[in-house]
């Protein structure tokens, strides 16, 4: 995995973002919520779950709920073979896992590269994200992941 370094201009430091891949669109989340990065296993399906979530997994003891993005966001069509990634995210003390096409690499962005999303053009409605950086010749769309998974929109968890 690469490790893209951006110059550093603010006495801040940058942030590291890990960037992964769902049908055309690169998108990024806080690198911090990532718990592991492993290939997909089949879930226990749970019955009346939206098509989106493929159920859950034991992860050492931990059950952890399996949401595809590609399904949620109706993003290229899902397939699982040994190449398909999940990501483990800790999120809000819980562990869940994310589908996705594929991880790229993980980068580092000051705050003032980031900026404000638009409200149209993306998959993601624009409350889940923090905003677009540019990298190289390409948009990445950084995701508030936390505010995502956490939402009653995808469901994983009971509301507050």
């Amino acid at each position: 995995m690469a490790i893209l370094k951006q110059g550093n201009t603010s006495s801040m430091p940058a942030k590291e973002f890990l960037t992964f891949v769902l049908g055309d669109e690169t998108y990024a989340l806080d690198i911090m919520t990532v718990k592991e990065i492993r290939g997909y296993e089949p879930a226990t399906k749970i019955a009346n779950a939206p098509s989106y979530i493929k159920g859950v997994i034991n992860l050492r003891g931990d059950i952890v709920p399996i949401v595809d993005l590609r399904i949620k966001f109706d993003i290229g069509e899902a397939t699982y073979n040994e190449w398909t990634i999940v990501i483990m995210l800790n999120v809000r003390d819980r562990v869940v896992g994310i589908v996705v096409d594929g991880v790229s690499d993980v980068m580092n962005l000051e705050a003032e590269e980031i900026k404000p999303a638009p409200e149209f053009g993306v998959a993601f409605d624009s409350r889940y994200l923090h905003g677009l950086a540019a990298l190289e010749d390409q948009m990445v769309i950084i995701v508030d992941i936390e505010e995502l998974i956490s939402s009653d929109e995808i469901g994983v968890f009971e509301s507050a």
